[in-house]
């Protein structure tokens, strides 16, 4: 009884303890289908580029040539294209893996952490190629066309860096808030997700009611300018963080389907 009772701490110990190797594994499990993460993300933004060169090409034929000045590409919402397929992503990276990965003795929390690093590795290779993309397109004056594609909304005017930050700080939110929302499916299934949201649906409309009543939109508007770009998408990886972290609490007790 007691060799027994013995024999079986250790293996507790091992499953509290976060094992490097078992993390890259995961990596390496989401890595199996790469178009999910890096394939159809960049065509969806392919498209949107091409969309976006015939337009400024029919523009130019209409007009004749873009100016410099033009300002009309700056409230495009053509770089942001990938990022809602992403929250689809981030399903789909929990939804296929996460049987395989308790299957072949992954506990919980390696899981998680893997995902999260691949998450990671995803924002940063989407962002400092997006990044890099925006330097493009102001060298080439819009791709030799006036167009602007990358150089839009809060990008005008922002440096590589800050661009990169921004991109990865939405990108990394989106893909938790994907994964978050499929660890509640699996936990409660069809009543964790309605809960969810109108609990969400429910914040919102308190928030604005909240604002409105206190004529405060004018204040928050003056205090998001004042932290700047690089402050609102600090408050942006913050929710991702608070996602990720939601998402582990409710995984380690999510059933697969």
């Amino acid at each position: 009884m007691t060799a027994v009772t013995t024999a079986s701490v250790p293996v507790a110990e091992s499953s509290s303890r976060v094992r490097p190797s078992e993390v890259l594994r995961i990596v390496r499990l989401h890595t199996v289908n790469p178009a999910i993460f890096f394939g159809v993300p960049w065509l969806i933004l392919a498209g949107a580029w091409a969309v976006t060169m015939v337009i400024a090409l029919i523009i130019a034929g209409a007009v004749g040539p873009l100016s410099e000045t033009e300002t009309g590409f700056e409230y495009s919402w053509a770089v942001l294209s990938p990022q809602w397929y992403l929250i689809v992503v981030g399903v789909q990276a929990i939804s296929y893996t996460f049987p395989f990965a308790l299957g072949f003795g992954a506990t919980r929390r390696d899981y998680w952490l893997g995902t999260g690093l691949m998450f990671a590795l995803v924002s940063v290779v989407n962002a400092a190629a997006i990044a890099t993309l925006l330097l493009i397109e102001r060298a080439t004056n819009g791709w030799w066309i006036g167009a602007g594609m990358f150089d839009a909304l809060w990008y005008v005017g922002a440096d590589w860096g800050t661009a990169f930050f921004s991109t990865f700080a939405l990108q990394l939110l989106v893909l938790f808030i994907g994964a978050g929302v499929t660890t509640v499916y699996m936990r409660w299934r069809m009543r964790g997700m309605m809960t969810v949201l109108f609990g969400a649906i429910a914040l919102i409309l308190a928030i604005i009611a909240l604002l409105t009543f206190t004529e405060s939109w004018e204040s928050l508007g003056a205090w998001l300018a004042s932290i700047g770009v690089a402050g609102v998408f600090t408050l942006v990886l913050a929710k991702a963080v608070a996602w990720a972290v939601a998402g582990f609490l409710v995984i380690r007790r999510a059933t697969p389907r």
